[in-house]
């Protein structure tokens, strides 16, 4: 009997749904997936490539979810069509999950949260933030709306096995240093495209003050560093997340000692500042305190996001705006991910805070993170975003500026009308 070679945990799931004892980084492989995903922009397009297999029906009514989330509410006639055809389909198969305004969410935080997403899944997604479930030890990742397509109909697609890099963060964080600023600080030192068609699998003792929250936020930027998907083994904190809330049994995989990295990058968090990105690529980081000394004024601060608007994100604006008033220059546009954290940030009062320090609040939505609506810049403006991508007119005009943080630097800058510390306030 040949012995089964060492293998990470990317490894491990392929090789469970190819139905194959192992698989190697660069296979060529066909494996079965757990969920198909799309929203309002990528699922028409995947509809139509669906038709055009001649298939029927999707190949199961549970693992088809389609999430009207990015202009919606509907800002104009297009985006109603777009809108439109998502609903029509999901009556037409009878999906299960049925998601719209007023019980939608952002897709990559509503998914984890209603359970449709576990530990050990093979997630695809046309959207190249599918890669944020990685945080609950499954593979995700985004793919094209034709791939989508096609494996809507037959529940299976190829796939070409990553090779992985291991980053290890250790350390205790700096106060208001978070997991935002991590995933910053890392794709700072390997740049934009220095995970190319790799996984990024994290570990390391940091992640035991880490939670779920956190871990999504790391896992959604893992495609700004070029990954095919960022992953964190399933630990206590994601079965204590888990339980109660998966609809499938998680299966839990883990990385063997002696599996093959291409690369390790050991990072000691307890040297990270908070972290600020300059226009125009997420790899253009600079520490907090370095950042301040540019003086950099700020018109508008968008807190929110498949990246940065869960419950965690809500409290940290909400415990820096406490008592303070957002600064006249600046308007703040809070965009809650999901209803379910609408509802707790009321019960919390956070949302009371957030309104008396005069934020903006809105439905979940994303808004103006990829410059769809509800806020978008004009010339010359600038705008402290806690979203993912800040290229070249990607929250408005091409002649506009975003620059990235996390919702602590974000809260901090809208009060002082500059991008600054929390300790300037």
């Amino acid at each position: 009997m040949s012995q089964i070679p060492p293998m990470t945990i990317t490894e491990k799931i392929f090789a469970h749904h190819c139905n194959k004892e192992f698989v190697r980084a660069n296979d060529l492989v066909e494996a079965k997936i757990d969920i198909a995903l799309a929203n309002d922009i990528t699922g028409p397009i995947a509809i139509e490539e669906f038709k055009k297999t001649g298939a029927k029906e999707v190949f199961d009514k549970s693992r088809v979810v389609l999430v009207p989330d990015h202009f919606v509410p509907n800002k104009d006639i297009k985006s109603a069509i777009q809108a439109k055809i998502l609903r029509d389909f999901i009556q037409e198969q009878n999906l299960e999950f049925k998601f719209d305004v007023g019980s939608m969410g952002i897709e990559h935080a509503l998914l984890p949260e209603k359970g449709i997403v576990t530990a050990g899944d093979l997630i695809i997604g046309a959207d190249s933030h599918t890669c944020t479930y990685g945080a609950l030890g499954a593979f995700s990742t985004g793919v094209g709306s034709t791939d989508l397509g096609c494996a809507m109909a037959v529940g299976s697609t190829w796939f070409k096995v990553p090779s992985s890099i291991k980053v290890i963060f250790s350390g205790k964080l700096k106060k208001y240093t978070t997991a935002k600023d991590l995933i910053l600080y890392l794709i700072g030192q390997i740049g934009v495209d220095g995970a190319l068609y790799k996984t990024l699998e994290f570990c390391g003792d940091t992640f035991k003050q880490i939670d779920i929250d956190g871990r999504l936020t790391i896992c959604n930027m893992a495609i700004e560093a070029g990954a095919k998907n960022g992953i964190i083994e399933a630990d206590e904190i994601t079965l204590n997340y888990l339980k109660n809330r998966s609809i499938r049994e998680p299966l839990i995989f883990k990385s063997d000692k002696n599996a093959n990295y291409e690369r390790i990058i050991e990072i000691d968090v307890s040297k990270i500042d908070p972290q600020v990105a300059y226009p125009h690529l997420p790899e253009n980081t600079k520490g907090i305190y370095e950042t301040s000394k540019d003086n950099i004024r700020i018109d508008q601060v968008v807190i929110g996001s498949c990246t940065n608007g869960r419950l965690d994100d809500i409290k940290m604006a909400a415990e820096i705006l406490k008592d303070r008033h957002v600064h006249p220059n600046v308007r703040l546009l809070i965009f809650p991910a999901t209803q379910e954290i609408v509802l707790k940030s009321i019960e919390l009062g956070y949302y009371q805070t957030l309104i008396k320090a005069g934020a903006a609040i809105s439905t979940p939505t994303c808004g103006p993170c990829l410059g769809g609506h509800c806020g978008i810049l004009a010339p010359g403006e600038v705008c402290l975003s806690t979203t993912n991508r800040n290229f070249v007119g990607r929250m408005g005009h091409v002649d506009s500026k975003v620059y990235l943080t996390s919702p602590y630097i974000a809260a901090a800058s809208a009060v002082l009308g500059k991008i600054a510390s929390v300790e300037e306030l």
